[in-house]
């Protein structure tokens, strides 16, 4: 499914029918949502050589919406909150948030990534790489997701509610959206790692309203 494989990042949200049919009906658009409580973006850098530290974020929001005659126009939408970054150090935290030279938190508040297209798909069709518009510090550029699909099918946790999980894999330069900071000290280079689970709409939407009943 083109665009629609690309159900993350940083899923991170991906699909190509022929490979990963979500239980679409035929001439029927369907919606999926990221699972933010299974989709994790977690990214690592070297620190004067000494060590390799992670952080991720907390929150992570996304949008796949497929149309299963024509996959070609599937399209993800991820939106991930700056402010949801955990470094695990709230100094660190604090730094990344208010010092110019990082994120420009309140001129863009929000990291973005948008889905291009799917290329080099494996011949089992379960490795692929989605291409997408990364954008940061109101920055875009494109990056390349080293993609696997984890599994497909219906999900225990949704009533068995159509779902894909997957795997991806990237490297960025922060110099490339303006945070080059105690470079080369610092690696410029982080390794990105991303997690996602993406459920039909619908059920997703079901199990979050009764969740909220729960609490109420």
């Amino acid at each position: 499914m083109r665009k629609a494989l690309l159900a993350f990042l940083f899923s991170l949200s991906l699909g190509l029918s022929s490979v990963l049919p979500l239980a679409v009906s035929p001439a029927q658009a369907a919606e999926y949502t990221l699972d933010p409580t299974h989709t994790q973006v977690r990214f690592s850098w070297h620190h004067f050589g000494f060590s390799v530290p992670e952080a991720n974020f907390n929150e992570v929001t996304g949008t796949l919406n497929v149309d299963d005659e024509d996959p070609s126009t599937a399209a993800l939408s991820v939106t991930i909150p700056v402010k949801s970054i955990d470094t695990h150090v709230p100094l660190l935290n604090e730094h990344l948030l208010t010092k110019p030279e990082y994120f420009q938190v309140e001129e863009h508040p929000d990291i973005t990534f948008e889905s291009k297209e799917i290329r080099n798909v494996s011949e089992d069709g379960k490795r692929f790489q989605v291409v997408g518009t990364l954008t940061v510090n109101g920055i875009a550029k494109q990056v390349v997701l080293n993609s696997e699909l984890n599994k497909k099918g219906p999900h225990p946790m949704y009533d068995g509610a159509p779902a894909a999980g997957f795997n991806a894999t990237t490297t960025l330069k922060r110099s490339d959206f303006g945070m080059d900071a105690y470079v080369p000290n610092v690696s410029d280079e982080m390794e990105v790692r991303i997690t996602a689970e993406a459920i039909a709409a619908d059920a997703y939407a079901k199990k979050l309203e009764a969740r909220k009943a729960q609490q109420e």
